[in-house]
């Protein structure tokens, strides 16, 4: 089910009408939102709940063996047991074709006439965020870093929570389950600040993403032909656009969403396209994958603490993985890499050079900084390397004439959007939305409100799945 769907807006009636009804105690109502969530989960592919009740089943039976037991070796094996079955299933249902297809060309390589029927392997939606939420449960366990949750019930609703469920964030256990231990209700302020939150997300999607930029995006990242360079820079700018007001819509509704509950869900998004290098590009941008890398792969690996090559190689690897996260394609695999490259180039400079920023050449750098990563999406958006090798030389002027396949609209619609959009990431990168909120003349706010529905409404959107869903 789509947050921009109709369907949904019933389904959302619905559960905020059984909520906020008299009708259930709060286990009663935690049941209903674990019944809904299921729901809405199911509609997808119904069968594939399956895997939901499997990782939810393991991951408390493995808390809770965590919880008691003191010997270190059969703790370990809990532990195992958990990743081995996420990981396990995050393997065979994103990677299996993947895998399959390169051990095939490996065979080839070698001079092994080796040809496998691809497995053709439906991917479940949102299995790498729900999987990398309920493992973070298992490994703070093992840590002791937190307590086992009080009631399966309480387990369940945090691995299933519908909001997040498909697409994040993905939320430390410390930070959610501890809300369900009480009964939530918003208050009127908090239920309103939801729903205009809803609103600001659904009209990042379904106005700016799928309705000004998608078409633009799609029709130069398909095309197979060498490009004008104004228009391969023109879809990779709409792609940018489109992949931030995607994604980050859906996180701005899933939060609003659970602040209806009563529930709050961390942010997931402030303001990255202002970002000032590739270190503050990653405390803005999909945080909750990023601080999640963060403390599970990058500091495990040894993080700064033990020299600076060890630090470059963690960095590297971190990447490289958090790129496979992402997609079963070495074209994601290059987008990470480049990412990895990014960052350590800058920790590089940092170590040997001091600049002060101002107002004067951090916007440069945020530029520079914006520039790198839309260098990055054509990676992270091309299907094929061919594809992205046409886009590469003809971004960088490589050819000296390429076909136009864009019209002067087009184009100029893309810049305003994606100069607005920089602009206002810059204006906001100190701030937040809630604080502007706050200044702002609640008039004018109303008639700001009133434009985004406007927008929503008279959009024609194709109900198009949020990108997130493929990962």
């Amino acid at each position: 089910m789509l947050f921009n769907s109709l369907s949904f807006v019933v389904f959302l009636v619905l559960v905020l009408g059984l909520y906020y009804s008299n009708i259930f105690n709060w286990n009663g109502k935690k049941r209903m939102l674990l019944f809904f969530s299921y729901v809405f989960y199911g509609l997808w592919n119904p069968p594939l709940v399956v895997l939901l009740w499997i990782s939810t089943i393991v991951d408390w039976q493995a808390g809770k063996k965590l919880a008691l037991l003191e010997d270190s070796k059969k703790r370990k094996l809990w532990l195992l047991l958990s990743m081995s079955v996420n990981l396990g299933f995050l393997a065979f249902f994103k990677y299996g074709d993947f895998l399959l297809e390169n051990f095939t060309a490996l065979m080839n390589l070698m001079g092994v006439n080796y040809e496998a029927q691809p497995m053709d392997i439906i991917l479940p939606m949102g299995i790498s965020f729900y999987t990398f939420q309920t493992m973070s449960y298992t490994i703070d366990m093992y840590h002791r870093k937190i307590e086992r949750a009080r009631t399966f019930l309480d387990f369940a609703l945090y691995v299933t929570f519908f909001p997040q469920l498909v697409a994040g964030p993905i939320v430390r256990a410390q930070d959610l389950i501890s809300q369900f231990y009480e009964e939530k209700k918003a208050t009127v302020q908090q239920f309103l600040w939801g729903l205009f939150l809803l609103t600001i997300g659904l009209f990042q999607k379904v106005v700016l993403a799928d309705t000004l930029l998608s078409g633009t995006a799609d029709r130069v990242f398909g095309s197979k032909d060498l490009l004008h360079s104004l228009d391969a820079w023109t879809g990779t700018l709409a792609f940018s656009g489109q992949i931030f007001f995607d994604f980050a819509g859906y996180s701005t509704c899933a939060i609003g969403i659970a602040l209806m509950l009563g529930i709050y869900l961390p942010d997931n998004f402030k303001y990255p396209y202002a970002s000032i290098g590739f270190s503050d590009l990653w405390k803005r941008w999909h945080i909750s994958l990023s601080t999640w890398l963060r403390d599970y792969l990058y500091i495990p690996l040894g993080g700064n603490r033990q020299g600076i090559t060890r630090m470059y190689v963690a960095l590297m690897l971190t990447m490289l993985l958090g790129g496979l996260w992402h997609g079963a394609a070495w074209t994601f695999v290059i987008w990470g890499a480049l990412h990895g490259i990014y960052l350590v180039t800058e920790r590089y400079l940092r170590n040997h050079f001091t600049l002060k920023i101002n107002a004067w050449n951090g916007i440069l750098l945020a530029l520079l900084t914006y520039f790198l990563v839309n260098v990055t999406w054509v990676f992270f958006r091309a299907r094929e390397f061919s594809t992205a090798k046409n886009m590469m030389t003809s971004m960088f002027f490589l050819n000296e004439e390429g076909e136009k396949i864009l019209y002067t609209l087009d184009i100029i619609k893309v810049f305003v959007v994606i100069t607005g959009l920089f602009l206002c990431h810059w204006w906001m990168r100190n701030t937040s939305l809630k604080e502007v909120a706050k200044k702002t003349n609640p008039w004018t706010f109303a008639l700001f409100w009133a434009l985004l529905l406007f927008g929503v409404i008279i959009s024609q959107g194709s109900g198009e799945q949020f990108i997130y869903f493929q990962f």
